[in-house]
């Protein structure tokens, strides 16, 4: 029999421990963690690769209502973060509602009796509402090489780092220039015998100023938390300024791509590579990447940056359009997620039959990032265009959670079952979002993005300031929802079997 919890979360990252927590605070403690991984962490498990760290200020990369006050760098580094998600779940006896080794296989609405029926790796369960915590971030994108089964060495993605695997005296390529790449790439160059870094496009990149915490802020920050919020406060107003050259009037971020060619420019003297090194497409088009190291990383004697495009992958070497073949026995991908195409879509289905992607095939999108019209009782965190370029995540996750629990509090306080979005607030919706993407920076640049569907579309970020969507998901508006009631029935049929 289906093992049966009011609210299940897919997911034990930021989000879903962020959702377990904030309803445990709303007095809804009848809740399941489904995780396919062994423990909690999300992105910030996985993405176990050398010099893994976060590109967002360590003071806003915590709950507002879990702060650490313990952070080593302003910027934190990948077990820092996991280390305090771990810290937060066990702190607010989350660990004894995860069920970990279940990945979600299929998650389907019962139309009848009005709950999702969540199909795992290892047993099924039922839920009367899903949140959806797994993330865009969560399955790791492989490009379609000619050849590429054929290798015979070590291949890997950076989401799925081989620790056993010694670099020591290896030939490695490195196939991805992107947010993972510069942060692994300096850290491997040191053990490669010869280091290829194949590269399709040019990003633009800002210094990571990044400085140690000293033990007197760790101490008044622990002492004094408003002091914190203080610091959190105006590092979160400071971020959000940078909206305004990517949503507002891009001509404003001239001022970062002067920057950020001063900055190459004194990094690699050599002019070629300097030259392969320049993008030919408008600051901030591409997700700006943040690295102090890459560079002269590239200018090492042992490192060689390809731009020629990969031809063909061989057993034991890469051969690029214009015919040289590179002897290689180590392979890594930094080449990023499927980030706009959400492969668990095609797992989750409506009381039609109906697959999430499926109905995204021809109007993508969710209401206020986070129900979709079709799909009862069914929560997105993290859902198409809540993505940010410009500052924390966990604030955008804080503010769809408070639209999730006040749609819960709805359905308690009218006894209604589920409540799902009409299709035209939707629709409405929507294009309200695409008309205000003409005027950002993502869509004047002149550039292709993982932040573009396969139609060219921008569903993965927000075209405005954070604040702004957090004002758009303050509360819960039940006249742009049709309500579902339960029948006598089957609740009574439903209340006898548990």
């Amino acid at each position: 029999m289906a093992e049966h919890a009011h609210v299940l979360i897919i997911g034990t990252g930021f989000s879903g421990l962020g959702a377990a927590h904030r309803l445990r605070e709303r007095g809804i403690t009848d809740v399941l963690l489904l995780e396919r991984a062994d423990d909690v962490g999300g992105t910030w498990r996985d993405n176990s690769y050398p010099g893994a760290a976060c590109d967002v200020p360590s003071l806003l990369y915590s709950f507002s209502f879990a702060q650490n006050s313990e952070w080593s760098r302003s910027f934190s580094s990948q077990p820092e973060i996991l280390a305090y998600l771990q810290r937060f779940a066990r702190d607010n006896e989350i660990y004894p509602r995860c069920r970990f080794g279940h990945e979600m296989l299929e998650s389907r609405w019962d139309a009848e009796r009005m709950r999702w029926h969540v199909r795992t790796s290892r047993g099924e369960f039922t839920g009367d509402v899903l949140i959806l915590g797994a993330g865009p971030l969560s399955q790791p994108s492989i490009p379609d090489i000619p050849g590429l089964e054929s290798f015979e060495g070590t291949q890997f993605h950076s989401a799925r780092w081989d620790h056993e695997h010694d670099l020591t005296g290896k030939n490695i390529a490195v196939i991805g220039t992107g947010s993972s790449a510069v942060q692994f790439v300096p850290k491997i160059q040191p053990k490669a015998a010869k280091l290829h870094v194949f590269q399709r496009t040019a990003h633009w990149t800002m210094p990571r100023w990044d400085r140690k915490v000293s033990k007197v802020e760790r101490l008044l920050f622990r002492r004094l938390p408003a002091l914190q919020r203080l610091a959190r406060y105006a590092v979160y107003w400071g971020r959000e300024s940078f909206a305004l050259g990517f949503t507002v009037q891009p001509k404003i971020l001239g001022i970062a791509r002067r920057l950020s060619l001063r900055n190459l420019r004194r990094k690699v003297a050599d002019p070629v590579l300097r030259e392969k090194l320049t993008p030919n497409y408008a600051f901030g088009c591409k997700r700006v990447v943040v690295t102090s190291d890459f560079y002269p990383a590239l200018t090492k004697p042992n490192v060689e940056l390809v731009t020629d495009g990969i031809a063909e992958v061989r057993p034991h070497a890469i051969v690029t359009t214009d015919g040289t073949e590179r002897p290689v026995d180590t392979l890594i991908f930094g080449t990023g997620f499927h980030a706009t195409d959400f492969p668990i879509g095609h797992r989750i289905f409506n009381g039609d039959g109906a697959s999430l992607t499926g109905t995204w095939q021809d109007e993508p999108g969710a209401y206020r990032g986070t129900t979709i019209a079709g799909f009862p009782n069914l929560f997105m965190l993290i859902g198409p265009n809540t993505g940010l370029g410009h500052t924390s995540m966990v604030f955008i996750i804080e503010s769809q959670l408070n639209y999730v629990l006040d749609a819960l509090d709805h359905l308690r306080e009218h006894r209604v079952t589920a409540v799902e979005p009409l299709r035209e607030p939707q629709i409405r919706f929507n294009k309200r979002i695409q008309r205000r993407m003409r005027r950002t920076v993502w869509s004047r640049g002149g550039c292709s993005s993982w932040y573009l569907d396969d139609q060219g579309r921008n569903i993965a970020l927000w075209p405005g300031f954070s604040f702004s969507l957090r004002m758009t998901t303050r509360k819960f508006d039940p006249d742009a929802y049709r309500t579902l009631v339960r029948s006598r029935a089957v609740h009574d049929e439903l209340t006898s079997v548990r």
